[in-house]
């Protein structure tokens, strides 16, 4: 088999783990043209100051050992099989970097005869792309659970980040669905590389040329949708992780129904909206001063699919509302639906100098056809009269809950990725 036609399989094999964003496009080149766009291979990331960049996104290999219920790459599964050699792997990224195609690697595997065997080919290919390559791009990695920790050290000296996919939110949900999965293998080696990057950090305070340790940081992802646990344990399980073992980001990754088996809920398509309240509740935890049990509970253990979470609380929360936009505390205004984190800044800014009114909130990217509820300006409130949650809900869902209320698909649109549209974030 030639590497193209193992790029074609094993780039399609990527296209489930959505720790980065595919292309989705696929266009041929047209004479006197420059370049093609394909379907499989490249993804796009973000980087902290919101550049995108673009990424070589495969796997090693899918013959995995491997038969996870929901996993298109199980071991059971009738599908085309390849396997990279490691100068192949760091041939193409060689080639597509020189081409300028890519900025850097997205390297995942399925697990290779032992969780330790995968590890031993991915470090030599890092190997040949930094040792002997010399190979300065961004590189992120995989890690194999249940990997032994000197092979995920030396892996983490030459990735820039890793992740170790924590697939399911609980050990039932492991138990049931990938039974040699083990969710302390999943565990371990974030702590693992945890530790290794605060001891770098440390090391680098006395020796400034001390070698970096995963310097972008880890990340995760989880299957939502798979198995009952409700949107209450994933996000606690989230915030476990932010707190325990300082990650990145957690990606949250709708089920798709690729596979048949009994154990798996019978859906017709991923469950897309639920993956968009949990980004949205993510971004709360991260960056509003929410915590989990604020915005769900036992009692309420899923989030509200017409409603982002940020107006679910506040909803749940009338009493504290409304508040003075001209003495409010700054972490009161976060928690206003409509105002983000940059317009809170600019409010408490702009007030040092003026009182502010209603127009002035709009300049300042307030959101007011829901911020006005919840808010008054110099005493003045512009919502309904009534604060009654029920009527302001039905004031703010309004024509929206005569939409189809499922996420779009960036590729069903026609032309695909549209210019119009816009990604729902809280604010």
């Amino acid at each position: 088999m030639d590497a193209l036609r193992k790029l074609e399989i094993l780039a399609d094999a990527a296209k489930y783990d959505v720790s980065c964003s595919s292309s989705g496009s696929n266009r041929q080149n047209k004479k006197g043209g420059l370049g093609n766009a394909s379907a499989a291979g490249i993804c796009h990331s973000w980087t902290d100051d919101g550049r995108c960049i673009s990424l070589l996104k495969i796997l090693m290999s899918n013959s995995c050992i491997y038969d996870c219920a929901y996993c298109v790459n199980r071991s059971s599964n009738d599908l085309p099989r390849a396997t990279f050699t490691p100068e192949e792997v760091a041939d193409i990224t060689i080639n597509f970097y020189k081409r300028n195609y890519i900025e850097g690697l997205f390297l995942s595997s399925a697990v290779v005869k032992s969780p330790d065997h995968t590890m031993e080919q991915f470090i030599e290919i890092l190997k040949k792309l930094r040792d002997v390559e010399n190979f300065n791009g961004y590189i992120h990695l995989k890690a194999i659970p249940g990997a032994d920790k000197k092979l995920l050290d030396k892996a983490g000296s030459y990735a820039d980040r890793m992740s170790v996919n924590i697939e399911l939110p609980t050990e039932d949900g492991l138990r049931m669905l990938a039974p040699q999965k083990k969710q302390n293998e999943i565990l371990g080696p974030m702590n693992d590389i945890k530790q290794g990057m605060l001891q770098s950090i440390e090391e680098r305070k006395i020796f400034r040329n001390s070698p970096k340790f995963v310097p972008a940081g880890q990340t995760t992802q989880l299957i939502v949708g798979a198995t009952k646990d409700s949107d209450y344990r994933i996000l606690k399980l989230s915030e476990g992780l932010y707190n325990d073992f300082q990650l990145k980001r957690v990606y949250y990754s709708a089920f798709v129904p690729v596979s048949t088996n009994p154990l798996l809920p019978r859906i017709s398509s991923p469950p897309l909206v639920r993956e968009n309240r949990l980004y949205q509740a993510d971004w709360l935890l991260r960056f509003y001063g929410f915590n989990s049990d604020e915005l769900l509970s036992e009692d309420k253990p899923d989030f509200d699919l017409l409603l982002d979470p940020k107006c679910d609380w506040a909803l749940r929360n009338i009493d504290k509302f409304p508040i003075e936009i001209n003495r409010a505390e700054y972490h009161m205004l976060l928690r206003v639906p409509g105002i983000g984190v940059k317009s809170a800044q600019r409010i408490v800014s702009s007030r040092r100098f003026c009182q502010l009114d209603f127009d002035d909130l709009k300049k300042l990217g307030v959101v007011l056809k829901r911020a006005k509820y919840f808010i008054t300006c110099k005493g003045i409130h512009s919502g309904i009269k009534s604060m009654e949650p029920v009527n302001i809900r039905a004031n703010i869902l309004g024509d929206s809950s005569k939409k189809d209320p499922r996420q779009l698909s960036l590729f069903d649109l026609e032309g695909g990725m549209g210019n119009d549209l816009k990604i729902e974030l809280p604010v």
